[in-house]
């Protein structure tokens, strides 16, 4: 019985993109506690506790704190969920 006739292995190149980065960053306002801003970032994001009363801390001290940095569509679908619970975040490249 003849070998089958094989093809050479081709070495496929895998490119991976990285997508640009952008921070999610929370702004501070005067109408929400800081029970409410602490609980949502702990239940829309991976954040901890303690990182979350500091991002909480940090925008009520200078306005706006970073809460974590993604590509954008992720960054844009944190910008609409904080927006069901009356918070104001935002999404911008990471330069």
């Amino acid at each position: 019985m003849p070998e089958p006739i094989t093809q050479p292995q081709q070495q496929v190149e895998q490119k991976v993109e990285r997508l640009p980065p952008y921070k999610v960053i929370l702004h501070n306002d005067d109408v929400n506690t800081f029970e409410h801003v602490i609980l949502s970032i702990l239940k829309l994001t991976h954040l901890t506790e303690p990182e979350a009363e500091h991002c909480t801390i940090e925008a009520h001290q200078t306005g706006s704190s970073v809460l974590l940095i993604t590509h954008r569509e992720r960054a844009e679908l944190y910008c609409e969920q904080f927006a069901t619970v009356k918070l104001t975040v935002t999404a911008e490249p990471d330069a």
